[in-house]
């Protein structure tokens, strides 16, 4: 079969998932090529073995990948459209106890809940909201505040509502289509390890690359 004018195109996320630990071609990269004959000799080429102990990460060069394919059918254009390096982790089969999920949850919840309401409170006290509060009670009303006055049961709400709109979701209803600022934050973070990854295995010399 001829192939010196077939193209295949590849394209490999930064960071790929996988559950066996014979990973194929298929598992981190998806293909596209006019020739599907091609692509069913290429997915099942196996690119790393991983053993089963524990969680793996490799990270892997396109160079390896398309000599690998370059093995198989040799003189196949290849076009890269994706990552030049890709993360690979390897997790196994994980059975999830449904009570330490809940537990986790709880606890980081209350965890959040309680440094959120310290932080608000030092806000406070550093601005002298209740002070001001009564301020203002004590100017529109000629009365001196107890404390618990319209004043306070607005600025509460008010407080609920913005956080709810910066946040842009409850529970798991979004407001918006856009992202929420901790979905970006989160993403950052995960880019900021990906990027540290991939360095740090490229000085070790443990990537998976050509030789």
């Amino acid at each position: 079969m001829s192939s010196g004018n077939e193209i295949l195109y590849i394209k490999g996320e930064k960071n790929t998932e996988v559950k066996e630990p014979n990973v194929t071609l298929g598992d981190i990269l998806t293909m596209e090529c006019s020739n599907s004959s091609i692509m069913n000799r290429i997915k099942p080429l196996r690119i790393l073995k991983i053993p089963k102990k524990e969680q793996h990460r490799y990270v892997v060069s396109v160079l390896k990948i398309i000599e690998c394919i370059h093995r198989e059918i040799p003189g196949l254009q290849i076009q890269n459209e994706g990552e030049s390096d890709l993360i690979i982790t390897y997790e196994g089969e994980k059975k999830r106890n449904a009570i330490w999920q809940g537990i986790k949850v709880v606890v980081v919840a209350g965890i959040t809940f309680i440094g959120a309401a310290f932080s608000i409170m030092a806000f406070n006290n550093d601005v002298s909201v209740t002070k001001m509060f009564s301020r203002i009670y004590l100017l529109l009303t000629g009365e001196e505040s107890n404390g618990f006055t319209l004043i306070e049961l607005t600025y509460c709400i008010g407080l609920i509502v913005g956080i709810l709109i910066f946040f842009n979701h409850l529970g798991r209803k979004k407001f918006t289509a856009d992202p929420t600022p901790m979905e970006v934050e989160m993403r950052l973070y995960e880019n900021d390890i990906q990027e540290t990854l991939i360095e740090a295995y490229a000085r070790k010399e443990k990537e998976v690359d050509v030789d």
